[in-house]
């Protein structure tokens, strides 16, 4: 009987947990999921070695109010931007054919990732339901800085920002409600 218990709670701690934590998918599976149900695509380009990645990973996107954002709004990737994974994007199949696997550390730079002009880590890059590239967003963020981006991609805002002032005006009057 007190077997279980104790499973029983481990096992409703272990579905809690889960239920925090971003659907992560391939770029292949989001691209899919587009072809079924349009929405947009949250990529985090990432690599391995990146100090501030992890961070991103650790403080970011394990908050509530980014997960369930994240979760609602968007297809969310998570790419190795110096990884060895196949993508067909746009009719093309993007790979690493330059890895490699006995490097420690930088290794070189996945092809789709010089495609989006990936320049640092992390990289978020937006793509909107056609999965055409919206913008990318070089370096880490925390719940509170990334909450603008999502709202202002997630709610098409960014197609009325054309000038920086336009983005000024927008930043200063955005309200967030993120909690760290």
């Amino acid at each position: 009987m007190k077997f279980i218990i104790t499973s029983l709670l481990v096992l409703l701690a272990f579905t809690g947990i889960q239920a925090q934590e971003i659907k992560w998918m391939s770029m292949n599976e989001a691209l899919k999921a587009q072809e079924k149900q349009p929405k947009k695509i949250l990529m985090d380009a990432y690599t391995t070695w990146c100090g501030p990645c992890k961070m991103m990973d650790k403080n970011t996107f394990t908050n509530k109010d980014v997960v369930n954002y994240v979760n609602k709004h968007f297809y969310p990737v998570k790419f190795d931007a110096e990884g060895t994974e196949e993508v067909f994007y746009k009719d093309f199949k993007y790979t690493n054919p330059n890895y490699d696997p006995k490097r420690k550390g930088r290794n070189s730079q996945h092809f789709l990732a010089n495609a989006l002009k990936i320049s640092g880590y992390p990289s978020l890059v937006f793509f909107d339901e056609k999965s055409n590239v919206i913008a990318p967003i070089v370096g880490y963020r925390t719940p509170e800085q990334l909450e603008i981006f999502l709202k202002m991609i997630a709610n098409n805002d960014y197609k009325k920002l054309t000038s920086a002032d336009a983005w000024g005006k927008y930043e200063k009057e955005f309200k967030g409600t993120f909690k760290n």
